[in-house]
């Protein structure tokens, strides 16, 4: 009977240590998970940040070869066409 009491003991010890890693493990995974939240935020508001960034970019090498910078002109051109084109279908589809 001392043998299936010491069994039984013996289970409870492991049982109680295999909660114990759980807890702890359960804790780490929050605490991991809130970390992974946070850098995704930081993620998106660089993405943002570089959105920005790229679009004054684009605005400046616009402005600049609109001010006779030779170097940018036929970019300049392009978007010019492009966006012509997009305002002319946008008639097209409001007079329809």
């Amino acid at each position: 009977m001392s043998q299936i009491e010491e069994i039984v003991d013996s289970l409870e010890n492991k049982i109680s240590k295999i909660l114990h890693k759980q807890e702890v493990l359960k804790q780490a995974n929050q605490r991991l998970s809130e970390e992974l939240q946070q850098y995704q935020q930081q993620v998106r508001s660089l993405q943002e940040e570089i959105s920005s960034w790229t679009e004054k970019y684009e605005s400046l090498k616009i402005a600049n070869s609109i001010l006779g910078s030779d170097e940018d002109k036929r970019d300049t051109k392009l978007k010019i066409n492009t966006l012509i084109r997009e305002i002319d279908n946008c008639i097209t589809q409001l007079s329809e």
